[in-house]
């Protein structure tokens, strides 16, 4: 094997660009573990990678790519043996180490997991870091009461995108009965009902900005945009209810005064899926191997490497749904 195929991220003349290159083995960067990759998963922090003073990539040339699974090939890491079947999410895979687009990678062993019993090669990047950040939230909102009240209200924003659509699955799966999906366009209606909402909220019918304290319309919210969004419903949650949030689609930045959490004792709780420690993560995938499987009937659209740069453009401009896997 001389040469294969990857996208490789470049700073030319003040410019981010990418694209599709052949790439020699040198070009990967350290670790103990070589892996033939077998899927990637298009997140949105790839779309920011490949953007010019986005903070994802601060060091080029890069291979992106925040996810992979696939067989490894060789190791000097003796938890891990050729022809094993192992997934990649976070840490520094795909930002400031050769990522998942890929069709190999060289990965340092402690950023490694295992394929779980009951999931694929595919099944693993169907969920990707999306999936396990949205299991992450579950997990946290969970720890708050959420999992002893059935019938909670539940608002998960950002539904139809890849966190989003696939915490509405598990949500549904696992029983909870009053899921509502926030959405921006009509054409989502009908996807967020597909996925397991049981009710739609739009973004516009939220309510005004800056308002201290609103009614209290929902018990727990699984928040995936920042951000305005945030803002205004941080004043709508409910005594000692919480909000997860995991992402800044919306912005950075959240408005609010102190009255929510010392009249409400509400509680934002924050998800981070990067560096989760190593020992924690295989029960993370555990769960999302068995009773959160919901591989089988996650909105996915699979893709080769050639068309990354497609998707990734439909992520930048707002018109991505679901999940989108690429296949090698």
């Amino acid at each position: 094997m001389d040469t294969f195929k990857a996208i490789v991220v470049k700073e030319q003349q003040d410019q981010v660009i990418y694209g599709l290159e052949d790439v020699h083995m040198d070009a990967l960067s350290e670790g103990e573990v070589l892996i033939k990759v077998a899927y990637s998963s298009i997140n949105y922090k790839d779309m920011l990678a490949v953007q010019k003073n986005a903070g994802v990539i601060r060091n080029y040339p890069m291979i992106p790519g925040i996810d992979l699974s696939g067989t490894v090939v060789s190791s000097t890491d003796s938890r891990y043996t050729e022809g094993q079947k192992v997934l990649v999410t976070g840490f520094g895979t795909g930002v400031s180490h050769t990522g998942g687009f890929a069709e190999y990678a060289r990965i340092p062993g402690d950023w490694i997991v295992p394929l779980p019993n009951n999931l694929t090669l595919k099944d693993a990047m169907v969920f990707g870091t999306a999936g396990f950040t949205a299991s992450l939230s579950i997990i946290a909102l969970e720890k708050k009461g959420l999992d002893v009240n059935k019938d909670a209200r539940i608002l998960v924003t950002g539904s139809t995108g890849g966190v989003g659509s696939v915490a509405l699955q598990i949500l549904s799966k696992i029983g909870y009965k009053n899921i509502a999906a926030l959405v921006r366009k009509d054409y989502q209606v009908e996807v967020a009902k597909s996925l397991g909402a049981t009710e739609i909220v739009f973004a516009h019918e939220l309510g005004e900005l800056n308002k201290p304290l609103n009614k209290q319309n929902f018990d727990f919210v699984l928040d995936t945009v920042g951000g305005d969004i945030a803002s205004v419903l941080i004043p709508q949650i409910s005594y000692g209810g919480s909000m997860s949030m995991c992402g800044n689609a919306g912005g950075i930045k959240i408005s609010s005064t102190v009255l929510p959490f010392i009249l409400r004792g509400i509680s934002l709780l924050g998800i981070d899926s990067v560096n989760v420690p190593s020992e924690d993560r295989p029960a993370v995938w555990d769960r999302i191997a068995n009773d959160w499987n919901i591989s089988q009937t996650t909105l996915i659209n699979e893709i080769s490497l050639e068309e990354v740069p497609q998707t990734i453009e439909a992520i930048k401009n707002g018109q991505h749904v679901g999940r989108t896997i690429v296949k090698f």
